[in-house]
């Protein structure tokens, strides 16, 4: 130290030489404090305390103040050997020291008959100085780990959505790439179909493959394994020589997809506190909606600097992102609740403290999985081992794990217990139908043929390629809505909330093509049988506007006449006038409802987004207990993937003219949205802020055999 002032309480500490600028001239001796709040004598050179020591006790110190002091004191020897500062939490601290009445009560008595307590006013007013640095030394370590527990799940949440950007971005790119896949290899209708399908396709078998990867392997892995195989297939893609080349690469990466869609919400949900969870993982829901949009800028792009080749961009740009996850995870830890199904007790618990604010909340989280572990296995096992018991313990450095009875089961035999339990029974049965509830509300619909649907509403080509690109915005705002709100109003909330105004939005847009249809220009003559009729299941087929002519194929509407033609013009000459400006309407008819039908489907993505979108999958990778939840979630999302496939595929079918009309097609949605919520409303549990072991006993009812009854009957049956 250079110098002191006049006051021996504070020095002046220079840097390197020259006066703190941060500070002013003078600091307190915080040496001298310490030496005096310790009762030790300033001459003592030996024992007493320097601002070096101080500060050296701080730095050295990892997590507890009383752990620093007590260093402080073994470093200039033990002051009074009967306090141990380092054993904060488990006798009462002297920093912790609090005046109360009946302190002040034994003080007064004393001083009344003339004695000396060793605990007088002086002590207590040096303890309360104790306290005030401890306390600002443990805020201090405090805020430095929350900040850091912040950071990593941060960066795990981005690297993990990744896998949620994957999935959009391959839902949305196929609608752009298919024009030109078309020019290039010569496809028919049937192929095209089979193009989209097939990845969709590979993505349910994948999701149900993957249950037995993530239980086997673990999430990491799986995530990595997913990574690698959708780059390889997006780069297969982008090379594609034949169809069957091009099959071979989307089905490769509908295999990527369909695991990484399981995995990466499983993995976040593990890993987050409860109350981030359902933001974080809601995170994911967000990354599919910007991958949709993105595809569709990249698709408008591209097809516009490069209509033949641009298929291959558009195709193997998705192996960017995927790279991006696979590094990503490299430095990403296996999710703890798997390491303890896997008998890592030791390895879990390391990584929960990497991710909680402090040891004690790792600790306590950690014995309610060791518990939810022996609650599973004993539910599941006759046979149950002594450690399944209502007091686990858990050796914290070692390695300790629940297995049962320690003999592996078939993939079968693991699926029958998982139904056999009733508790999961009805997880899965509330996961499950969440799951085809998103898709029978017609999300997938209105995503994969959005620019078809604004052709219906009688907008031309180009306009409602780039209509349904900017309107996939209103999803991610929905979305983008939901983590804001998903911890502060619930899950249940905004389930119910969005699922109800998405049944409103798609009732007005079946509203908007029916008045389209009432309202478009009426048939005042036909001039070609083909032109008549059509078939028709819920009308009479009978043409009697330019809406119902333009639905008849090889029909056009020109001055009130319905006549064969194409898209040049009518085959009859003496049908159109265009010397008196008459038009041929061969594909879209006037509609002043084209604005409604925006509206309504605006108002549905961002409905959707809210809750419908990204919840089905938060709520599913937290519901289901430890050692059925990859299998239950992979159920789950093959669940998504076979609705998926069913809907997209039979949407063009019955929104035609014979079945059920594109109003009735989507008033058909609106019926099932609405039955959807009432059994919703009626089964669905709020999960907000729960662990992931409480949110288990949500499902579990009094009649269920309890743990403490398989235990009875086990040992009475050994007496």
């Amino acid at each position: 130290m250079a110098g002191t002032t006049g006051n021996e309480d504070f020095v002046v500490i220079p840097s390197d030489g020259e006066e703190d600028a941060d500070f002013g001239m003078t600091r307190p001796n915080i040496g001298l404090i310490t030496n005096r709040l310790f009762g030790v004598d300033d001459g003592n050179a030996e024992n007493s305390f320097t601002t070096e020591d101080v500060i050296k006790g701080m730095e050295d110190d990892e997590g507890e103040t009383g752990g620093m002091l007590d260093e402080m004191l073994r470093h200039k020897g033990d002051m009074n050997e009967d306090t141990n500062y380092g054993e904060l939490g488990k006798e009462k601290n002297p920093f912790d020291y609090e005046e109360d009445d009946d302190d002040d009560e034994e003080y007064d008595e004393l001083a009344a008959l003339g004695g000396r307590s060793k605990q007088s006013k002086d002590t207590s007013s040096s303890n309360s100085r104790k306290s005030g640095l401890g306390s600002w030394v443990e805020e201090g370590q405090r805020r430095i780990r929350s900040s850091e527990v912040s950071y990593r799940m941060n960066y795990l949440t981005c690297v993990a959505a990744i896998g949620g950007f994957l999935f959009g971005y391959d839902t949305g790119v196929i609608s752009g790439a298919m024009p030109p896949l078309k020019r290039a290899f010569d496809l028919t209708t049937k192929q095209e179909e089979v193009v989209v399908s097939s990845t969709i396709f590979a993505a349910f078998i994948a999701s149900l493959w993957g249950g037995s990867l993530n239980n086997t392997f673990g999430r990491r892995i799986a995530v990595l394994f997913s990574a690698s195989v959708f780059t390889f297939g997006s780069l297969m893609l982008s090379i594609a020589w034949n169809y069957s080349s091009l099959i071979f690469g989307r089905v490769v990466v509908g295999i990527g997809i369909g695991v990484a869609s399981l995995t990466t919400p499983m993995y976040v949900a593990e890993i987050a506190t409860p109350s981030m969870r359902g933001t974080l993982v809601t995170v994911n829901g967000l990354l599919i909606c910007f991958g949709q949009f993105s595809a569709g800028m990249v698709d408008g792009l591209f097809e516009t600097f490069d209509e033949n080749d641009g298929w291959r961009f558009m195709l193997g740009l998705a192996a960017i992102p995927s790279v991006l996850m696979f590094i990503g995870f490299l430095y990403l830890p296996e999710s703890p609740r798997w390491l303890a199904m896997a008998g890592k007790s030791g390895e879990a618990l390391d990584v929960l403290r990497t991710f909680r604010d402090t040891d004690r909340e790792a600790q306590e989280e950690m014995v309610e999985i060791m518990d939810s572990l022996a609650t599973d296995v004993s539910m599941e096992d006759e046979d149950i081992d002594s450690r399944s018991g209502s007091n686990v313990s858990i050796e914290m450095s070692g390695n300790v794990g629940l297995t049962g009875s320690g003999t592996k089961k078939s993939s079968f035999s693991q699926i029958f217990d998982m139904l056999s339990d009733a508790p999961t029974r009805r997880a899965l049965f509330l996961g499950c139908g969440l799951m085809v509830l998103q898709q029978l509300s017609g999300i997938n619909t209105v995503m994969y043929y959005a620019a078809s649907i604004y052709e219906m509403s009688q907008f031309n080509e180009k306009t409602a390629i780039w209509l349904s690109g900017f309107t996939s915005l209103a999803q991610v705002l929905g979305v983008g809505m939901s983590i804001r709100l998903v911890e502060r109003k619930g899950r249940r909330t905004l389930v119910l909330t969005s699922l109800f105004f998405v049944t409103l939005s798609l009732c007005g847009l079946g509203l908007s093509f029916y008045l389209a249809r009432i309202s478009s220009s009426q048939v005042e003559a036909i001039n070609d049988e083909q032109c008549f009729s059509q078939p028709a299941k819920v009308w009479d087929g009978v043409t009697a506007n330019c809406y119902d002519c333009v639905q008849i194929d090889g029909c056009g509407f020109c001055a009130g006449v319905c006549a064969a033609g194409n898209d040049i013009g009518p085959f009859d000459d003496g049908v159109c006038n265009f010397n008196k400006g008459d038009e041929w309407i061969f594909g879209a008819c006037e509609n002043r409802y084209g604005y409604m039908s925006v509206f309504f489907m605006v108002a549905y993505l961002l409905s959707f987004g809210i809750g419908m979108g990204p919840l089905p999958w938060t709520i599913n990778s937290e519901i289901y207990p430890l050692t059925h939840r990859s299998r239950a979630v992979s159920l789950s999302t093959a669940t998504n993937w076979i609705g998926n496939l069913v809907v997209s595929s039979t949407f063009l079918t019955i929104a035609s003219p014979s079945i059920l009309t594109t109003y009735g097609a989507f008033w058909l949605y609106t019926a099932l949205a609405i039955l959807g919520w009432c059994w919703l409303y009626c089964v669905m549990p709020e999960t907000k802020g729960l662990s992931l072991e409480e949110i288990e006993l949500l499902f579990r009812k009094d009649e269920d055999t309890s743990v403490e009854d398989l235990v009875a009957e086990r040992e009475t049956f050994i007496t």
